[in-house]
Parts: structure tokens; C-alpha cells; sequence
């Protein structure tokens, strides 16, 4: 019952959290779009291999990544430039003419798994993201990390990961196909400016963590 409860809980928290638009899900549509799907599901893979060893590190050492107070600064500041340069890359990608090359275009030699791998890699808001969650899980007992049934938890937040990027990349691929609107807007001025509204709310996060109580 332990392993099942594990692989549930895993499952659940890890589906809902990739299902808000972040980078990672933008790059896998567009990766589908021009690629396919078989492309689609070799990026995810790359995805969660990362994941995999991200949620393993933040599981065993969850309390003393929170108390490694320069290491999370360091992440809080960085996620706002991260941020912002993915944004402007969708932008300025999306505002090129046909003959000059995309974003994924220029990745386009690579291996979908290996583009997977980098870009997860790079995604730092991840570390604080299962470093709260794998605490706020142990503290209140909602799983068991004894022996083997810390591998049934991860297992079950991979396919969480899989399941919740590949749902969302299905619901906007068929908006872009229902919706004439969807690629003339949505890629070049949506996506950028959700990023920056991303940045601006890090921003804030910031200001209230790191300088609000020193006024």
C-alpha cells in the first residue's frame, strides 16, 4: 500500500505542477508541430532524465539544499534573467523572416532527447520546486522515502511529468488548429509576454524575500 500511495502521491503532485505553460511545455509543442510526435516523446524522455536525478538529490538532501541560503538567492535571482531570455528568444524567433532560422531550428541537428536533457539541465526553478515539495510530503508523512519506496515516489512523479507535458502540448496543438488566431498571436506576443509577466512576479518574489524586511 506504501508503494502504491508513493506512486499516487508522486504522480499527482508531479502532473498538476508541469501542467501551468513554462518553457519547457512551449519548446515540446514546437517540437511537435515541426517534428512529430515521435520527436515530441524522445524530448520528454531527456526531460524527466534530468528530473529524475533532480528529484532524487532534493528527496535525500531536501532540508539542507533549503539551508543553503546563497545556493536558493542564487536561484531566485537567476530565474528572473533565465526568464526574460527565453522570452525574447520566442519573440525574436517568432519575428524572423522565412529565411532566417528559429530557435529550434538551430537545435534542429541535435537529438530531441539530447535538446530534453540541456534544457532541463538549465532549469534551475525545478531545485526549489521539489525541495519544497519533497519536505512539505515527508514532514506531513504523505509518503515513505524508507529503503525502496522513495524509487516508487520518483517513479510515480516521472510519469506524472511525461503524462501532465504531453496532455498540455496535445490541448495547444489543437488550439493552434482551431484557432487562426492562435499562430498569429499566441507564439509571437503571448508566449514572450507571459515570460515577462513570469519575470516580473519573480521579481516581486524577490523584493519581499531578499529587501522588504530590511526597509
Amino acid at each position: 500500500m506504501k508503494a502504491l500511495k508513493n506512486i499516487f502521491i508522486g504522480f499527482l503532485v508531479s502532473f498538476i505542477g508541469s501542467i501551468p505553460l513554462g518553457y519547457l511545455n512551449v519548446i515540446g509543442f514546437e517540437i511537435y508541430i515541426k517534428l512529430g510526435m515521435n520527436s515530441l516523446v524522445f524530448f520528454l524522455f531527456g526531460v524527466i532524465c534530468v528530473e529524475m536525478f533532480v528529484i532524487y538529490i532534493t528527496l535525500i538532501f531536501a532540508k539542507q539544499l533549503v539551508e543553503n541560503k546563497k545556493l536558493m538567492k542564487f536561484i531566485d535571482f537567476f530565474a528572473v534573467f533565465f526568464l526574460l531570455i527565453i522570452g525574447y528568444s520566442f519573440y525574436a524567433s517568432a519575428n524572423q523572416t522565412n529565411e532566417q532560422q528559429g530557435v529550434l531550428e538551430k537545435y534542429a541537428m541535435y537529438s530531441p532527447f539530447l535538446i530534453g536533457v540541456f534544457l532541463s539541465g538549465i532549469n534551475f526553478l525545478q531545485v526549489p520546486f521539489w525541495t519544497g515539495w519533497n519536505l512539505y510530503l515527508i514532514n506531513g508523512n504523505y509518503i515513505s522515502i524508507v529503503n525502496k519506496l522513495k524509487l516508487y515516489y520518483i517513479a510515480g512523479t516521472l510519469i506524472g511529468t511525461f503524462a501532465g507535458m504531453l496532455t498540455l502540448v496535445l490541448i495547444l496543438n489543437t488550439l493552434s488548429q482551431n484557432t487562426t488566431s492562435f499562430s498569429k498571436y499566441v507564439i509571437p506576443v503571448v508566449i514572450p509576454l507571459f515570460f515577462v509577466v513570469l519575470a516580473f512576479v519573480q521579481m516581486i518574489k524577490v523584493y519581499k524575500k531578499y529587501y522588504r524586511k530590511r526597509i
